[in-house]
């Protein structure tokens, strides 16, 4: 196990748990979940991922012992690894969001983070926002888009 975190639980339950964390982490690109859990599921995906960035049929049986889902190990090798091929580890982010309501306990998002570099080469927009224009943008095209349907109204009524 990568860290000594124990997390409050046996070894058999607590690997299960963190097998189950990182399948849904790769299956997903992203989990809600506490600090610590967080901690240790990041070097453990990014593990996973690094192995990825070599898809040999070892590397895929050794993915295969730990991901609890076979189609998620495809992913891993066909989709996951590839992207993230020129990238030297940092795979993942953590986004803290406050306590937790029950217990208080610290919560966080981890994330896959994307490749801004890839994301370029593919003629995607490297944010949300830059995708979405301006303010004044989205204002006039709203109301172009609104004189066009009150356009065949006033004609039907002719």
């Amino acid at each position: 196990m990568p860290g000594s975190r124990k997390l409050g639980r046996p070894t058999d339950h607590r690997m299960a748990m963190l097998r189950g964390l990182v399948t849904y982490l790769l299956e997903h690109g992203r989990i809600e979940t506490t600090v610590t859990r967080a901690k240790e599921v990041r070097s453990l995906a990014e593990k996973y991922i690094t192995l990825a960035k070599e898809p040999t049929l070892a590397n895929k049986r050794k993915a295969l012992a730990f991901i609890t889902k076979e189609d998620v190990v495809k992913k891993l090798f066909d989709e996951i690894g590839p992207e993230y091929k020129d990238r030297e580890g940092g795979y993942t982010r953590i986004v803290r969001t406050g306590p937790r309501r029950g217990d208080a306990a610290e919560m966080c998002v981890l994330e896959l983070v994307k490749d801004e570099k890839a994301q370029q080469k593919r003629g995607r927009a490297s944010s949300p926002r830059a995708s979405r224009g301006s303010r004044a943008q989205r204002v006039k095209e709203s109301q172009e888009a609104a004189k066009t349907e009150e356009a065949p109204e006033e004609a039907i009524a002719e």
